[in-house]
């Protein structure tokens, strides 16, 4: 039996809405990066796991906030605005040109304009967003079910990131590679990273890169590597670090340069939960041993709630 709570995933049954729906967190994610000054690693970039589905948090106009939210239980895009005003516009079967169009439309009729660069980043075969009326799916329980493992994964995420003491991420989503990720620092500098990042500046990857970590998260799946699955790397990766053992279950994909856990082994588990945060513990380690990051110094026992930590 598996938890009702991880729900299926297989990445064929949704592979055209999947391509739509990373392209409107594009969109969305674009108008974040044009209004929220560079943070470190590019953390003024993602979206995060919400009640409902992803959400911008709130992002500064002039002296008011504008929020977006994908909602993905009523299936609409929200806009919210400091001003008190709050508009939708339906996510359903439509061309991201649509998309696009109607979104850009009212964020001009609220008076909160905004450019973006309209060249998607990450994907194969870029279309201008504008002129993109390949892309259309939108498969209302397909998408429901991605925002459900969505929030398993940020939920056991965000416990294995209370138990660090050095810089963390937080637990956020790249809508440029579209997964789900947590990040973790040794605080010393990385040497440059090489870029060649398909539809990434150089300077935007070396910034991101610019000191060791050891890094996880979740994807949906590629046309590339078509199924769902948990991934956890380090850069610079350290001698010795693909030859760890880990959790049963999880293995190095050389071509990826990652350990790779299926998403459905973690749903197939007896204790999904403990199974997901045993392989995130476990490359940590991995990465840390390797790497020689100074572990006493920077880790600590997983948050409780309500329980100050013991120092």
């Amino acid at each position: 039996m598996t938890d009702p709570a991880w729900p299926e995933l297989p990445y064929s049954a949704w592979r055209e809405t999947a391509a739509t729906l990373q392209l409107m967190t594009q969109i969305v994610g674009k108008i974040r990066l044009s209004l929220t000054p560079w943070l470190n690693h590019g953390w003024h970039v993602p979206l995060y796991v919400s009640a409902r589905g992803l959400s911008t948090s709130p992002m500064p106009f002039d002296r008011e906030m504008l929020e977006i939210e994908f909602d993905f239980i009523a299936h609409r895009l929200l806009v919210r605005t400091s001003r008190g005003e709050e508009h939708s516009l339906p996510l359903r079967p439509q061309s991201i040109a649509d998309f696009h169009s109607g979104l850009m439309s009212l964020l001009n009729e609220i008076g909160m304009p905004v450019a973006i660069n309209e060249m998607p980043n990450e994907v194969s075969h870029p279309i201008r967003f504008s002129q993109d009326r390949v892309h259309a799916a939108y498969d209302a329980d397909a998408v429901h079910r991605f925002w459900r493992a969505l929030v398993q994964a940020d939920r056991l995420f965000k416990v294995f990131r209370s138990g660090f003491l050095g810089k963390s991420s937080p637990v956020h989503f790249f809508w440029g590679s579209f997964d789900l990720a947590v990040t973790r620092f040794s605080g010393r500098h990385a040497p440059p990273h090489p870029g060649s990042v398909p539809g990434l500046p150089d300077a935007v990857t070396r910034e991101a890169y610019s000191h060791e970590v050891s890094s996880a998260g979740f994807w949906p799946g590629s046309d590339a590597y078509p199924q769902a699955a948990f991934y956890s790397y380090a850069y610079p990766e350290p001698p010795g670090f693909r030859d760890a053992h880990v959790t049963p279950g999880a293995a190095f994909d050389a071509a990826l340069g990652e350990f790779i856990l299926p998403y459905d082994a973690v749903r197939q588990a007896g204790d999904p939960d403990a199974t997901l945060l045993d392989f995130l513990t476990a490359t940590y380690r991995a990465a840390a041993d390797a790497g020689g990051w100074d572990r006493a110094a920077l880790e600590c026992d997983f948050g409780v709630p309500g329980r100050v930590r013991a120092t």
